[in-house]
C-alpha cells in the first residue's frame, strides 16, 4: 500500500481540485435536472428544502468522503479494503462503482440528446417552430434506430478521451477550462432570460416559497438532486479526495463545491424559468422543459438561435465534467484493484458503460414498449440510482464514519497540517447521529413510494 500510494497521481493544486470537484457536482443534475425538479414542485417550496438539505446532509457526507479517500489513496472500493481489511463494508465501495457505472450509462444518452442539438440549432432546424414541431423533432432523434447511438458513443469518446490522459494532465486540465468557459455561458444566457419581458413572473415563482406545497414528496425528490448533483454515494468525491495531498482543507474545500454547485444551479433555473414564464410555456411540464419547451423560447426570442447554441454548448460541457468523474471512479478501481495501465483501464471500462447505456438509448425507440416496473429502461436507471443506489451508499457511508472507523480518527486525519475545522464537533454529531436517521428515513420512504401504487 505505501508504495502505491506513493506512486499515485495527485493534483497539482487546491485550485485544480476545486475546479475538478466542481466539475464533477455540476452537470446535467444542475442544468438539465434541477430546473425541471424546481417546475414539478412548485418553485421556491423545492429551492429552500435543497438549500437546507446541502449543508445539513450533503457537505457533511462529502467531507466524510473526501476524508476517507485522501486517508486510504486509494479507489472507492480500495478505501475499504485498507481501513477494514476483510469485512463487509467494502459493499460501499461496490454500490459505489455500480451506482457510478449505471448512472453514466444513462447520463451520456442524455448528454449525447445536447451535443445533437448544438448541431441542430447550427443547421436552424429550430428557427421559429413551436414546441409541437420541436416535440417532433425531439421524437425523431431519440426514435430513430441509429442516431441515438451515435451521439451517446461520440460523447463517451469524448469522456474517455479527457479521463485517458490522466489526474494532473487530463481531469485537472480540462476542469480548469470548461468550468470557467460554463460559468461565463451561464452568466450570458441568465442575463438574457431574466432581461425578457414577463421575466419577472418567473424570478417570483421561482424564489418565493409555497409552503403549502411542501411534502415527503418534495424532501424526497430534493434529497435525490442533492445526491446526484453533488456526485454523493456514487464514489466520484471519495475517488477525487484519494488524490488530494496532505495539505488540502476539506472541510473548506467542500463548503466551496457545494457552493458552486447551488450557484449554478440557481443560475440555470435563471435561465429557464424566466425565460419559460416570458413566452407563456408550462413550468412543470417535466423532462421536455430543456429538450422540446427551451428551443421552441429560443426559437421565438431574437437571436435565439445563437443562444440555443450557447445554452447547448453549456449543457454539453456541464455534462462532460461530470462524466468524467463518474468514469475516473471505474477506472480508478482497475488501476488499483487489478494493476491496469490507465488507458487500458480508460477504453475498456468506457466500452462497457457504452454498452450498457445501449437500452437507455434505445428506450424511446425500438425499445419503447419494453419496460421494467413500468418504467423505460432509462426511466428504471435513474430512479434506481437516484432514489435507492445513492441514499444507500451515502447511509452506509455516514455510519462506516460515525461508528466504525469512527469520527476521531476521521477529524484527526481532516485537521492534519494545522488545517482548522471549527465545526468539527457539529459535523461528528450529524454523521453520528442526525444523518443516519434522516437517511435511513428518507430510504424507507423511498422503497415504500415505490411499491406502493
Amino acid at each position: 500500500m505505501t508504495v502505491m500510494a506513493k506512486e499515485r497521481e495527485q493534483w497539482t493544486g487546491r485550485v485544480g481540485f476545486i475546479f475538478a470537484a466542481a466539475g464533477s457536482a455540476v452537470g446535467l443534475g444542475n442544468i438539465w435536472r434541477f430546473p425541471t425538479a424546481v417546475g414539478q414542485n412548485g418553485g421556491g417550496a423545492f429551492v429552500l428544502t435543497y438549500l437546507v438539505i446541502i449543508f445539513l446532509i450533503g457537505i457533511p457526507v462529502m467531507i466524510a468522503e473526501l476524508v476517507v479517500g485522501r486517508r486510504t489513496q486509494r479507489n472507492v472500493i480500495g478505501a475499504f479494503k485498507v481501513l477494514v481489511p476483510g469485512s463487509v463494508w467494502v459493499v460501499i465501495g461496490v454500490l459505489g462503482v455500480a451506482a457510478g457505472f449505471i448512472i453514466l450509462s444513462f447520463y451520456s444518452v442524455i448528454a449525447g440528446w445536447s451535443v445533437a442539438y448544438i448541431f441542430k440549432f447550427v443547421a436552424g432546424h429550430f428557427y421559429n417552430i413551436s414546441p409541437g414541431l420541436v416535440a417532433r423533432e425531439f421524437e425523431a432523434m431519440t426514435s430513430a434506430p441509429l442516431q441515438p447511438l451515435f451521439w451517446h458513443g461520440l460523447f463517451m469518446a469524448a469522456t474517455i478521451g479527457v479521463v485517458l490522459l490522466g489526474v494532473a494532465r487530463g481531469i485537472e486540465r480540462w476542469s480548469k477550462v470548461l468550468m470557467p468557459a460554463l460559468v461565463v455561458l451561464l452568466v450570458i444566457l441568465a442575463g438574457r432570460a431574466i432581461t425578457l419581458e414577463g421575466a419577472a413572473e418567473g424570478i417570483y415563482w421561482l424564489l418565493r416559497p409555497d409552503f403549502a406545497r411542501l411534502d415527503l414528496a418534495i424532501i424526497l425528490g430534493a434529497l435525490g438532486q442533492v445526491f446526484f448533483s453533488l456526485s454523493l454515494g456514487m464514489g466520484a468525491m471519495l475517488t477525487y479526495g484519494s488524490y488530494l495531498s496532505r495539505k488540502e482543507d476539506i472541510p473548506g474545500s467542500a463548503v466551496y463545491i457545494a457552493l458552486t454547485d447551488l450557484a449554478i444551479a440557481m443560475l440555470a433555473a435563471l435561465i429557464i424559468i424566466p425565460a419559460v414564464f416570458a413566452f407563456g410555456f408550462d413550468p412543470q411540464i417535466g423532462p421536455p422543459l430543456i429538450f422540446i419547451t427551451l428551443p421552441a423560447v429560443f426559437s421565438f426570442m431574437p437571436l435565439g438561435w445563437f443562444f440555443g447554441i450557447l445554452f447547448f454548448v453549456l449543457l454539453s460541457i456541464a455534462a462532460l465534467t461530470s462524466a468524467i468523474s463518474l468514469l475516473e471512479v471505474v477506472v480508478a478501481w482497475f488501476i488499483d484493484e487489478l494493476g491496469w495501465r490507465r488507458p487500458t483501464a480508460s477504453i475498456l471500462a468506457g466500452l462497457g458503460i457504452f454498452l450498457l447505456g445501449i437500452p437507455s438509448s434505445l428506450s424511446m425507440g425500438l425499445w419503447a414498449d419494453v419496460q421494467v416496473f413500468g418504467l423505460t429502461f432509462l426511466g428504471l436507471f435513474d430512479t434506481m440510482t437516484t432514489n435507492f443506489i445513492l441514499p444507500l451508499g451515502g447511509l452506509l457511508l455516514v455510519l462506516f464514519v460515525g461508528w466504525r472507523w469512527g469520527t476521531a480518527k476521521a477529524l484527526g486525519e481532516i485537521r492534519q497540517e494545522g488545517v482548522a475545522f471549527t465545526l468539527g464537533s457539529v459535523w461528528a454529531v450529524l454523521v453520528r447521529f442526525v444523518l443516519p436517521l434522516a437517511l435511513a428515513y428518507i430510504l424507507v420512504s423511498s422503497v415504500i413510494a415505490a411499491f406502493t401504487p
